[in-house]
């Protein structure tokens, strides 16, 4: 007679909803806990986790996935050139927090690109085949399809950054308004009177934000705005450069530039020394997201330090929530959840 140790074909396994009993939770509880649900307590999950322990209890991953119509997938979009991802911080710092709060999850991240027609209609077909149960929008224009794309499908999604005050999508973002406020207010402080603004794109909301914080800073200290002094960019280096060309020709009295992003800033630094004007001496210099860019420039960026990282885990855990609720929020309902994280502004030598 054959010797059966272990966990062998001879041994039940232990189920779902002896799991559960043991725990004192329902089935659905159980279930949340072992696909990483934010949506439970401590105590709960501790609860489960010690009746998984002492049953033995091993998840059928792909059984569970099959059962359940799930791919055990998550998809990080950027309808970006692969280019400017690798080459921005903001997109390095947000996909190191979604991937470390992914870390205690069975889910994979896929990473999908799609700054292009060709890309784009890829994805579509990608997403209409359901091959992921959840997506991230990470920097989506105000005019990008994408978002009702995945609405019409019925995927459950979170955005990054919403694209307007109506937005229809769960969304993380940061205060990007009063970011701008606390950037603006410390260069009035500082004496500064002529404050240029280097945009970043206009089509993307959280800009269009900054620029309300740096209007009303201006107006609540008694300075007249000079729509001469905003210039728009594209929170590229480039950008920046040739933003910083068009003020000093037009503007060359500026004493303090508030860029909006540290890339744009690296750009407006270059363009200033090369027209021999003295960081901070002559021109105060201001950027945003405090990057490791910010740290190392010299004279060192005065910053507002947004939390991308948090950002990152913020979108996962709304949506683990709405994929173990089997459903995405209503549009416009009383669902959508919009996160907003606090900004802080950094301040060093440049300013």
């Amino acid at each position: 007679m054959a010797v059966n140790g272990g966990r062998g074909r001879g041994v039940r396994r232990p189920t779902l909803e002896e799991v559960a009993a043991r725990a004192g939770v329902g089935r659905g509880t159980v279930s949340r806990v072992i696909n990483g649900s934010p949506r439970v307590s401590d105590a709960t999950r501790a609860a489960v986790e010690a009746a998984v322990a002492e049953l033995g209890y091993v998840p059928n991953t792909a059984a569970r996935a099959l059962a359940a119509n799930r791919t055990d997938a998550i998809a990080l979009v950027v309808p970006e050139p692969e280019t400017r991802f690798f080459a921005e911080p903001y997109f390095s710092d947000m996909l190191r927090g979604v991937g470390a709060e992914l870390t205690d999850t069975d889910m994979q991240l896929v990473l999908i690109f799609a700054g292009g027609d060709r890309e784009r209609r890829r994805l579509a077909q990608y997403l209409a085949a359901h091959r992921v149960d959840g997506v991230l929008l990470v920097s989506v224009h105000a005019d990008d399809p994408l978002p009702d794309l995945v609405s019409q499908l019925e995927i459950p999604a979170v955005i990054s950054g919403p694209r307007s005050a109506a937005e229809t999508l769960t969304s993380v973002d940061s205060d990007n308004y009063g970011g701008a406020r606390s950037a603006v207010e410390h260069l009035l402080e500082r004496g500064r009177r002529r404050i240029a603004h280097i945009t970043g794109r206009m089509d993307v909301y959280g800009a269009q934000r900054r620029v309300d914080g740096y209007r009303d800073a201006l107006r609540e200290a008694g300075v007249t705005v000079d729509e001469l002094l905003i210039e728009p960019g594209d929170f590229t280096e480039e950008g920046g450069r040739r933003a910083m060309t068009r003020l000093l020709e037009r503007a060359p009295d500026v004493d303090a530039v508030f860029a909006a992003s540290d890339v744009t800033a690296a750009g407006a630094r270059q363009v200033l020394r090369e027209q021999g004007r003295r960081i901070p001496d002559d021109v105060a210099l201001v950027g945003y997201d405090d990057s490791a860019i910010a740290r190392h420039m010299d004279p060192p960026l005065t910053s507002v330090r947004q939390p991308i990282e948090e950002m990152g885990r913020a979108m996962i855990d709304l949506l683990l929530t709405e994929i173990a609720d089997r459903r995405p929020p209503a549009p416009g309902g009383p669902e959508r959840r919009h996160a907003v994280l606090p900004t802080e502004l950094v301040i060093r030598t440049s300013s």
